[in-house]
């Protein structure tokens, strides 16, 4: 009777821990490092920041996507042959602003998914 209660109880944690990894799952993050305002015609430097545990040739931040104004502006694509540099990395682009900017960034794990936008907005002084 204790074996059949230890073989159950055994299955059970196991089953329970497996529907639990989900939540543990190490998604993509991204945070945009931008200045909130600038002059009319400057050339902005935006800085992505990326993490994600692993970077592996089975588990890798697979895209980077940016947004301006609500269009697709940069996309960068990785592959299991073209991982990222490391599992915390930074992505830069440039952009002149001319008017107010709004820029998303979202990053996805090929596994995991993402663990969300980040979104800032940049005022253009005239």
């Amino acid at each position: 009777m204790k074996s059949k209660f230890r073989i159950t109880s055994t299955i059970t944690l196991v089953f329970f821990l497996f529907l639990s990894l989900g939540s543990f799952a190490n998604k993509t993050s991204v945070k945009i490092v931008a200045p909130e305002t600038v002059d009319a015609g400057t050339e902005v430097t935006v800085k992505i920041e990326v993490t994600h545990i692993g970077n592996t040739k089975a588990h890798y931040t697979d895209w980077v996507v940016v947004k301006v104004n609500g269009e697709e502006y940069k996309k960068w694509e990785y592959t299991k042959d073209n991982l990222p540099d490391n599992q915390n990395f930074t992505l830069e682009f440039k952009i002149t602003a001319k008017t107010n900017l709004e820029i998303i960034v979202e990053g996805n794990c090929n596994k995991h998914g993402s663990k969300g936008e980040d979104k800032v907005s940049i005022k253009v002084e005239q």
